[in-house]
C-alpha cells in the first residue's frame, strides 16, 4: 500500500501490525492499552457515528481535549470520515471555545479528557452537536462509550487527495484573535516524510505525548510522526503523575518547551545542589552513574533524539544539560510552515542556533532581518481571512515568519527575536528583548522574564520567580539579581543596559492568560496590565524593585 497521507499511514500499520501496542492511557496509576487492532476499530465505528449524520464532505468537526488516547482517535477518525479537524487548546474558556467554533463553522465538537468541562461548555453553540467522553467525566447527551455499541466499523474508509484541507490549526493567540491556519494532505505528508528521513526518526518510536495536540510542533513532531512511524503513545495522566508518567515510558525521542527544560533544571538541583553535582561529575566513575540516574530520573535513558521547540532556549540551559549527557536540539518552525523547518541535529547541533534548514525549504533575510521561508509544508492561508492570507507571503510566495535572524556562512539560523516584539525606550531606540531575557534566565532564581522598556528611559525586567528564588531570604534574591544585571549589562549597548528588576506579585499562567498554552510569555497581556505602572517602578531606588 502506497502510504501517503496520516490515514493511509495508520490503516497500513492497522493491516501489518494489528497486535502492536498503539495507546497506552493512565487510569489511576494503571495503563490501559490498545492495539493497533482495538484503537482500529474504535477509530472505525466513532467514523460511522460521524458519517450517520450526513455532514457534507469535507464539513468541520472540532476537537478539544488534553493529551490522551482518545485525542489520537478522534483526529484519525474524523480523517476517516472525510471530515475536517478543527483542533481548541484544552484550557480554552467559554469565549474562546465559542469564538473558535463559530467562526470555524464546526458541525460537532468532540470533547474529551478536560479538566473543567462544565465551565467551557457554555462556550458550545445549541446547534452545534457534542460528543463526550464518559470515561474522562465528560458529560454530553452523545458519548464515544455509547457510539462504540450503536455504529457498526467503517469499512470503507475516506479516500483523500494531497491538495484536500485536512485541518484548521487556531494559533495559541500571542499576537491576539487566533486565526485558524489550514493544511493540506500535501503539507502534512511532505513535512513527516522529510523529517523522518533527515533527523533519523527510527521505526515504532516509543512516544510519550503531553504538550498540546493541537500545537504544530506535538502535532507533527510526535502524533502524525508516531502514526507515520508506526509508533507506540503513552500520555501523563495528571501534572502530579507527569514525572512518574514520563519515567515509566522512556521514550525513543523527546520534545519539549524552554519552561519545561528549566523545571527539569530545577527538581535536580533540588535534590543535588550545583556545587555538589560539578563535584561529583568530576570524578571519572561517579560521573557516569550519577548522569545515567538523573538522565533515568527525567525518563531519557533511550531517548535517540531530544528537542526544544516553540520558544528560545539560553545557551546556558542547553550547555547545562550538554555537562550531564542529554543533548538538547533546538528547533524553529511554525504554525504557518508545518514545521518543514530549521533543526539541529545530533551530528551538527550548535548552541545559540536552531539549525540548518530540511532540504527543499528556502530560506531568505528579507529587509529589517525578517526571515522568510518558502515550503512544501506552507499553509493554504487563514481560514476565512483572504487579506491576512495575502499579508502573509511576500511577492515571490515567502512567508513572512515575523521572525528576524541571522544565517552563517555555513548555513545555521541564529534568531535574534520578533519583530512586533521590539520597542522603542524614551531615547527612541528599538531594543530587541528576547536576546537580554534569555542572558537573564541564566539565574535559576528567575522563572519567567519580560524585557520592557516603552516610556521610559532604560529596559527594565519584569520577573517571576521560581520556586528556588521564592524560597531563597530577600537579601540572597536581591543580591543574586544584582549579579545577574553585573554580568549581562556589559555585553549590552549602552540604550540596552537592564535599570530594573521588577519582581513580580502574580505568576503568569495559561489560566490568568499571561501565557500560551505551550507556555511562552504573552507580552501585549503584560504590557496591557503594567504599562502604566513602568515609570513608577523606574522612578524606585535600588536595582531590584518589588511590584
Amino acid at each position: 500500500m502506497n502510504a501517503s497521507t496520516p490515514l493511509l499511514q495508520f490503516l497500513k500499520w492497522e493491516k501489518e501490525i494489528p497486535n502492536q501496542l498503539f495507546l497506552r492511557q493512565p487510569f489511576n496509576g494503571q495503563w490501559k492499552t490498545w492495539t493497533y487492532q482495538q484503537a482500529g476499530e474504535e477509530i472505525r465505528r466513532i467514523a460511522t457515528g460521524l458519517k450517520s449524520y450526513n455532514f457534507p464532505q469535507g464539513s468541520n468537526v472540532a476537537l478539544i481535549s488534553k493529551n490522551c488516547a482518545h485525542w489520537v482517535m478522534a483526529d484519525l477518525a474524523i480523517m476517516m470520515a472525510g471530515y475536517v479537524s478543527v483542533p481548541l487548546y484544552a484550557t480554552l474558556t467559554a469565549a474562546s471555545i465559542q469564538q473558535i467554533v463559530e467562526h470555524s463553522g464546526s458541525k460537532l465538537i468532540i470533547a474529551g479528557k478536560l479538566d473543567n468541562f462544565e465551565d467551557q461548555k457554555g462556550g458550545i453553540p445549541a446547534d452545534v452537536i457534542t460528543l463526550g467522553v464518559s470515561t474522562y467525566g465528560t458529560n454530553a447527551t452523545q458519548t464515544w462509550e455509547d457510539w462504540l455499541t450503536r455504529f457498526e466499523p467503517l469499512r470503507e474508509p475516506h479516500s483523500w487527495k494531497g491538495e484536500d484541507l485536512l485541518t484548521i490549526m487556531y494559533t495559541s493567540g500571542t499576537t491576539g484573535k487566533p486565526k485558524g491556519v489550514m493544511h493540506s494532505v500535501a503539507a502534512f505528508d511532505s513535512t513527516i516524510q522529510q523529517g523522518a528521513h533527515e533527523l533519523g526518526i527510527q521505526m515504532h518510536p516509543v512516544l510519550f505525548s503531553y504538550l498540546p495536540m493541537s500545537h504544530i510542533a506535538e502535532r507533527m513532531g510526535i502524533e502524525l510522526m508516531g502514526v507515520y512511524r508506526g509508533g507506540t503513545f503513552s500520555f501523563p495522566e495528571t501534572l502530579e503523575s507527569f514525572p512518574k508518567n514520563l519515567a515509566d515510558t522512556q521514550p525513543t525521542h523527546f520534545f519539549a518547551v524552554p519552561r519545561i527544560w528549566a523545571k527539569f533544571q530545577e527538581k535536580i538541583l533540588q535534590k543535588l545542589p550545583q556545587k555538589k553535582l560539578d563535584t561529583l561529575l568530576k570524578i571519572p566513575l561517579v560521573s557516569s552513574l550519577i548522569k545515567n540516574k538523573i538522565k533515568k530520573g527525567i525518563g531519557l535513558t533511550r531517548a535517540k533524539q531530544i528537542f526544544s521547540g516553540a520558544a528560545p532556549i539560553s545557551v546556558d540551559l542547553l550547555q547545562w544539560y550538554e555537562k550531564l549527557g542529554v543533548r538538547i536540539l533546538q528547533a524553529y518552525g511554525m504554525t504557518e510552515d508545518c514545521v518543514y523547518a530549521h533543526f539541529n541535529r545530533n551530528e551538527a547541533n550548535r548552541h545559540g542556533t536552531v539549525g540548518t534548514p530540511f532540504k527543499g525549504l528556502q530560506v531568505k533575510i528579507a529587509e529589517g532581518g525578517e526571515i522568510r521561508v518558502k515550503c512544501p509544508g506552507l499553509t493554504l492561508g487563514y481560514y476565512k481571512e483572504p487579506e491576512l492570507s495575502k499579508e502573509l507571503f511576500d511577492e515571490e510566495g515567502y512567508l513572512k515568519t515575523g521572525d528576524q535572524g541571522e544565517i552563517s556562512s555555513d548555513g545555521f539560523l541564529k534568531i535574534t527575536g520578533r519583530v512586533k516584539d521590539q520597542f522603542k525606550t524614551d531615547k527612541g531606540k528599538y531594543i530587541a528583548p528576547t536576546p537580554i531575557e534569555l542572558k537573564l534566565l541564566a539565574n535559576t532564581d528567575i522563572d519567567q522574564v519580560c524585557v520592557v522598556g516603552m516610556g521610559i528611559p532604560q529596559p527594565i525586567a519584569l520577573i517571576i520567580l521560581s520556586p528556588a528564588g521564592k524560597a531563597k531570604s530577600k537579601e540572597e534574591l536581591m543580591q543574586g539579581l544584582e549579579n545577574s544585571v553585573a554580568q549581562v549589562n556589559p555585553g549590552l549597548e549602552s540604550y540596552e543596559k537592564i535599570e530594573k528588576v521588577v519582581i513580580m506579585k502574580t505568576d503568569w499562567s495559561v489560566e490568568n492568560g499571561l501565557l500560551t498554552p505551550t507556555l511562552k510569555v504573552k507580552r501585549n497581556e503584560v504590557e496591557k496590565i503594567h504599562l502604566p505602572k513602568y515609570p513608577i517602578w523606574y522612578a524606585k531606588p535600588g536595582i531590584v524593585v518589588w511590584e
